[in-house]
């Protein structure tokens, strides 16, 4: 059992880490669904491959549409627009060409499922390292070269940096697990007032991701969607419970 549970539970602890980090930014800049957005074009990626090119290129097509939503959104930052409004377009333009791509593929809605919310419990702990290396690279990117950025560079380092990690993750968890490990931790330790909001996002995120963990496993459940749920589930309670009325 602890064979089995090992390495998935490290994965959590990793993507937890890299995503709270990110979602804290994001609550800060307003724009809430540009992990969503970026994680579906990151996912259409992923579709073009496995539709088009029997899952050749898969890395690098998923990259190249992360990136690319990420480009159209640093630009649009940087214009009088309505910010929130285009990302959901970029969100719905992802999801709908999915469902386009893999229309005609005799397994297009297990692909589908696995893009939303991937069964983690049987990663590779290859790939956890491999995702590990990228993480760590990243964060020292953010801690070394980010702060000395202004302007459309900052922003286009941000949310290419976001793009990145985005692509890793949804190929590991899904888009539904990297949107509620960006937003759920990120949203109780902001909304609560916490001191140290990143050690409280850190800890929030990895105490309903373990007990994800643990409750597929135990209730032969599927664990990504576990993860969703159980974060969504405990984030929104807890703010609704703590926060004050208007």
């Amino acid at each position: 059992m602890i064979d089995i549970l090992l390495t998935p539970i490290l994965l959590v602890i990793i993507l937890v880490i890299i995503h709270a980090w990110f979602g804290i930014r994001i609550l800060q800049k307003g724009i809430i669904f540009t992990d969503l957005a970026i994680a579906q074009f990151a996912a259409l990626g992923s579709a073009v491959s496995l539709g088009y090119f029997h899952g050749e290129y898969f890395y690098l097509l998923t990259l190249f549409f992360a990136l690319l939503s990420a480009f159209f959104i640093a630009v649009a930052s940087q214009r009088n627009i309505k910010l929130e409004a285009f990302i959901g377009l970029l969100y719905v333009l992802g999801a709908s060409g999915i469902m386009m791509v893999l229309a005609n593929s005799s397994e297009g809605m297990e692909h589908f499922k696995s893009l939303l919310a991937t069964d983690i419990l049987f990663t590779p702990l290859r790939d956890v390292v491999q995702s590990g290396v990228v993480y760590a690279t990243i964060g020292l990117i953010l801690w070394k070269m980010y702060p000395r950025t202004k302007g459309f560079t900052r922003e286009l380092l941000f949310f290419s940096l976001l793009a990145l990690t985005v692509t890793s993750s949804v190929q590991l968890a899904g888009v539904l697990v990297v949107f509620v490990l960006l937003i759920a931790p990120a949203l109780v330790a902001t909304s609560l007032s916490f001191a140290n909001t990143h050690l409280v996002s850190f800890v929030f995120g990895w105490l309903f991701s373990i007990t994800a963990i643990l409750l597929s496993y135990y209730y032969d459940l599927p664990t990504g969607y576990s993860i969703v749920f159980l974060g969504a589930l405990l984030s929104s309670t807890l703010v609704l419970a703590c926060s004050k009325k208007v």
